[in-house]
């Protein structure tokens, strides 16, 4: 008896957990895409853009391909200290 009381709860208390996780999972890598696009000079919402289903695939080519806000500016400060 005991151990049919107990299996009902068990499994809200997983589920509970894999939702959690899931969750935490999900703010960690937002966070994380956030931080990615910050450091390479475009607006940190766009690693948002991450959890939309054809910009997850679009995005990561925009920033291994792209020119980054970051290097054209340093292109103009070297431009700018080299006159």
């Amino acid at each position: 008896m005991q151990g049919q009381e107990i299996a009902p709860v068990f499994g809200i208390i997983f589920f509970l957990f894999i939702i959690f996780t899931g969750l935490l999972v999900t703010i960690l890598m937002a966070w994380v895409y956030c931080r990615i696009f910050s450091k390479a000079g475009y607006c940190w919402a766009l690693g948002l853009l991450m959890f939309v289903p054809i910009a997850n695939i679009i995005m990561p080519f925009v920033l291994a391909f792209g020119d980054w806000p970051v290097h054209r500016e340093l292109r103009l400060l070297k431009g700018q200290q080299q006159s």
